[in-house]
């Protein structure tokens, strides 16, 4: 045990090389004051041996200073990191190995937006604060056992706990804060102190996948968004139809390939050039301009063929949507995933200003910035209002462009005119498509990883899946069965051998007691199965993922910390619970998991509930909030589940009743 007790940084890394071409964070900004930038220290100091610190005190504060935040570089790893064979990995337990692959994954250089600062997408969305951080967590995780359990709080790992096999062997928290003190002012603070991580979804909770993880939502929300607003048949896809965005980052870079996927032309704004070039390399988007006039012809060309087409324009999108504005181009769909849930910290470029001076504003003039972002905040507003009374469609993505529009002073884009309270004047595309058309029956963001980085064993695990999909029982599971038939196809992969799948709770437990079988028989090394904590019962967000509760109780949180709670005591191998998600902090709270598939008769049991809780607790509250396909869901669940468990069902009032009451 002598061993177990003193895990600590002895040594003293040297400093290593930056990789030219490889993005870095920008400046966050120091705001501390002296009294803080000295607590700053000492937390970060905390970490290395006191013989050390005269040597990496002047470290810490150069980057305090420069970044805004202390990483340690000098503490990463030399080269390149990637999530390699699990076998390749030191550990103990199967399990401990399989989350130092993902934590690895999480920082490829491939995969990760801003891999030297830990960011692994979403702008500012860490596995860890600093390195000092990553590599005790990798050692707590080389000497685990199936006793234990690893705490882990921001990025800190508070320990080694003893517990049971039965048991979590990781609980993982990020940046929950006091209801009160919850705000982007002070979490940026207490961030540059090290006393937050902003763990987005799936950063922070190790599970992210590269932009394969959004990819098969994008498709889907497309797919539903053309038959919903442009009267697409079941069967059909978007060949034909026009749609504009924004974003080539972590999560918005999956739009073009999904776009293309779903057979639509269409053009991607994206100010970072080096973002594009990393899209267009790993085949993510086909076209790339800086020439309005060009991207538009291809788009309209590409349409009128009936061809499936991904442009990326190196421009601001404000220019584009007004360019389409004053030539009167019409174009069926917009959206937007600018990563405006951190606007004023390099979210949102204000058109006018490049890429590059925008990320010098934020270093010398950070209120001028702010002044930039809020002006363009409207004009952008007032752009997208022209193009939709012409007949164009719109739906927030996700990223809080709503919400950002109206904190820079624009409260027409409210539904009432004066504050979101009654929502906005376009829809999340929640309220319209996910959430009516998925997570009120379960469907969400499964996802899988084959541990062995064998592509031989996704191939196997994606027609596993296949063989459970009866793709007649529900348009959704249709849609799934064409989903992963074509996956190999349509090339998703970046970093780990991975699969994302829309399923409902019966398709989750199902494909994941077939995986465990083919582990235990050898057929596929172990995988780690999770979702996105964009799910039906993970996330409680108002502007997003409960964006379709209607009963008022969108913005209660107690639905993403009993899912938390629930995972945890069936022992998921990771429970997770975060502060933020896309749409940032104070706006959601979010939580995940990830169960290890070892073979194991303990995880057979495990899967007995475990899966099923995770995604029908969130439409068990969807239902009690009168949502009618949940109801439904809850109906059909309660019919086969008489023998195991209930759903409470709401008894539906008669709306013209109450009217006579209240008149």
């Amino acid at each position: 045990m002598t061993e177990r007790l003193t895990v600590e940084l002895t040594e003293l890394p040297e400093p290593g090389d930056f990789e030219p071409g490889i993005r870095r964070a920008p400046d966050r900004g120091c705001t501390l004051t002296r009294r803080e930038i000295k607590i700053a220290l000492a937390n970060a100091l905390r970490y290395v041996p006191t013989n050390h610190h005269a040597t990496v005190a002047p470290e810490f504060l150069e980057e305090l200073r420069t970044r805004g935040r202390i990483y340690g570089y000098r503490y990463r790893p030399h080269g390149r990191l990637t999530g390699r064979p699990i076998d390749s990995y030191t550990g103990r337990i199967t399990e401990a190995k399989a989350m130092q692959v993902m934590i690895e994954n999480n920082l490829d250089f491939d995969v990760a937006l801003y891999p030297y600062e830990l960011v692994t997408y979403g702008e500012s969305g860490q596995v860890c604060q600093n390195w000092m951080q990553y590599l005790l967590i990798k050692r707590y995780l080389e000497i685990m056992d199936d006793t234990q359990t690893l705490v882990v709080s921001s990025g800190h790992p508070l320990g080694l706990f003893p517990s049971r096999p039965e048991a979590p062997r990781a609980i993982i928290t990020n940046g929950l804060m006091v209801g009160m003190f919850d705000t982007p002012e002070d979490f940026h603070r207490l961030a540059a102190l090290g006393c937050v991580n902003y763990g987005q979804m799936t950063a922070g909770g190790w599970m992210y996948i590269g932009p394969q993880g959004i990819v098969h939502g994008t498709y889907i929300t497309l797919l539903n968004a053309g038959r919903l607003y442009l009267g697409v048949p079941e069967d059909g896809n978007l060949a034909g139809h026009t749609f504009i965005t924004s974003g080539l980052g972590g999560m918005s870079g999956a739009q073009p390939k999904a776009l293309e996927i779903s057979g639509g032309a269409g053009i991607v704004a994206e100010v970072d050039a080096s973002r594009i070039e990393t899209r267009h390399s790993q085949g993510w988007v086909s076209k790339v301009t800086d020439d309005l006039e060009t991207s538009v012809r291809w788009m309209l060309d590409a349409a009128a063929a009936g061809e499936a087409l991904s442009i990326a324009y190196h421009g601001n999108i404000v220019d584009l949507l007004e360019y389409l504005d004053t030539e009167d181009i019409a174009v069926d769909l917009y959206s937007d995933q600018t990563s405006c849930h951190v606007p004023y910290d390099g979210g949102y470029c204000p058109a006018g200003v490049s890429f590059d001076a925008m990320r010098d504003l934020l270093t010398t003039d950070r209120e001028g910035l702010k002044t930039l972002v809020d002006a363009s905040l409207a004009r952008h507003y007032r752009v997208l209002k022209r193009l939709t009374d012409k007949g164009a469609h719109f739906w927030d993505y996700g990223n809080a462009f709503l919400r950002a529009v109206y904190d820079a002073g624009v409260p027409e884009i409210t539904a009432n005119g004066v504050d979101p309270s009654e929502g906005f004047v376009w829809p999340s595309y929640v309220e319209d498509i996910m959430g009516p058309m998925c997570f009120d029956y379960g469907y969400g963001p499964f996802r899988w990883v084959c541990l062995s980085g064998e592509s031989e064993d996704l191939h196997a695990t994606d027609r596993a899946a296949m063989a459970c999909i009866d793709p007649t029982r529900r348009g959704q599971d249709r849609d799934n069965w064409q989903w992963i038939h074509d996956a190999e196809t349509n090339a998703l992969v970046v970093g780990t051998q991975a699969r994302i799948l829309y399923a409902d709770a019966e398709g989750r437990t199902e494909i994941a007691r077939r995986f465990n079988r083919m582990v235990r028989d050898g057929e596929i090394g172990p995988v780690m199965m999770g979702r996105d904590h964009h799910d039906t019962g993970g996330t409680d967000s108002p502007y997003r993922e409960t964006a379709n509760i209607y009963d008022g109780s969108s913005t209660v949180a107690d639905m993403s910390h009993q899912c938390w709670a629930g995972n945890a005591a069936r022992g998921m191998t990771m429970a997770v619970l975060s502060n933020g998600g896309g749409v940032g902090t104070g706006k959601a709270v979010n939580g995940g998991f990830g169960l290890v598939l070892d073979g194991s008769e303990r995880v057979d049991r495990i899967l007995d509930s475990a899966l099923e809780w995770d995604a029908m607790g969130g439409v068990a509250r969807r239902a009690w909030a009168r949502n009618e396909n949940a109801i439904e869901t809850v109906d059909g669940w309660n019919r086969a589940n008489a023998d195991r468990g209930h759903v409470t069902v709401p008894r539906v009032a008669d709306d013209a009743l109450l009217e006579d009451l209240l008149d």
